[in-house]
């Protein structure tokens, strides 16, 4: 089972909204291995993009330096969190060489232009754009606009293409290219990385449901487009974590980091908070939701001696393969301790030991 999940930008802490996306994941490799798959999981570290950039600059420092303080204090929470190691943690600065082969590639099928110094995809020759988020052309554009997606450049051809590579500002990182020197934009990185470490075509592909677009609908175009393959079977994304009524963003500050918590809760409780929620609908972090999520994990703790309900692990696979529903697979464990039974294997399984 060949799986590609977008990680961090690592220029700043993980927090709750973050690590939702991660815990998803690994519940499902929990589920896949325990179904006797192999499982290869890729996730890629974007160490070459404009917000690593801007806060090395702010805070005066090597962007790469950043990255590495950064990506070790996310190895640390995942670690803490009991998630499993993935087959790779590829980082985008690592495949340039990668990046331009692709970028080559594209530009020979016809799918992309050289304009102002830049490569830039061209929609218009890839017919199925927009069929992995089903937006409008209007909700693109929109969409685009907030997300960095430059409509208004004038190099570009029409406001929906999107830049492969394009010229470094005088403090950002520059690798020659023959089309000019410069670095990857956002999307080709993951789509290098992809084909360089799982191949043309992946099972599964996803991350945070923001990233439905512009992120994965470039990439399966761009993508597509180098290689005449089908690029993912199957996407999921983990919906978004809100608190205080928006989305949990670095832009607004509404945060809740996960190595925060960490300093006063049990990890194992922290999870449990996380997996407590179904991934496909967002939901909203609150005060109580550690409270809650520790005196859970007491209960379940407490009966360890007992046996364990002979029904109570197929329960649980059985609520997973309900489109990984998490909170229904506690519940059965819930229940399964109020009658007096241990739920150590049930919880194994969900990434909780006992």
């Amino acid at each position: 089972m060949l799986m590609y999940t977008c990680g961090i930008t690592p220029y700043d802490a993980t927090h709750i909204g973050h690590a939702a996306t991660f815990m998803a994941y690994d519940v499902l490799q929990r589920r896949l291995i325990d179904l006797g798959h192999e499982v290869r999981c890729v996730r890629n570290v974007t160490d070459v993009d404009d917000p690593l950039f801007a806060k090395a600059r702010q805070l005066g420092v090597h962007y790469l330096d950043l990255a590495a303080g950064e990506e070790a204090r996310f190895e640390r929470d995942m670690e803490a969190l009991n998630a499993l190691p993935v087959y790779s943690t590829p980082r985008a600065s690592s495949a340039i060489p990668d990046i331009r082969g692709f970028i080559g590639m594209v530009l020979e099928r016809g799918f992309a232009y050289v304009s102002g110094g830049s490569v830039y995809f061209d929609v218009s020759k890839f017919d199925s754009f927009g069929s992995v988020s089903h937006y409008t052309r209007e909700q693109m554009i929109e969409f685009a606009r907030e997300r960095g997606g430059d409509v208004d450049n004038p190099n570009k051809r029409d406001p929906l293409d999107f830049v492969l590579w394009h010229p470094s500002a005088y403090d950002e990182p520059s690798w020659e290219a023959v089309w000019g020197a410069g670095r990857p934009g956002w999307h080709i990185e993951c789509s290098a990385l992809a084909l360089r470490e799982l191949g043309e075509t992946i099972d599964l592909h996803g991350g945070g449901s923001d990233l439905i677009f512009p992120h994965h609908e470039c990439e399966r175009a761009q993508s597509e487009a180098a290689t005449g393959s089908p690029f993912v079977k199957h996407w999921m994304h983990v919906a978004m974590v809100f608190m205080d009524g928006a989305k949990m963003s670095k832009s607004l500050g509404n945060l809740v980091f996960v190595d925060a918590l960490r300093r006063e809760w049990d990890p194992r409780a922290i999870r449990m908070a996380i997996i407590s929620h179904h991934y496909r609908f967002e939901w909203e972090w609150t005060n109580d939701q550690m409270p809650v999520a520790r005196d859970r994990l007491e209960r379940w703790s407490k009966g360890l001696k007992a046996p364990e309900s002979a029904n109570l692990l197929n329960e649980v696979r059985e609520h997973l393969d309900n489109d990984l529903d998490t909170p229904s697979a506690m519940t059965a464990i819930d229940q399964a301790i109020a009658q007096g039974f241990s739920a150590k294997n049930a919880a194994s399984l969900l990434g909780i030991e006992l």
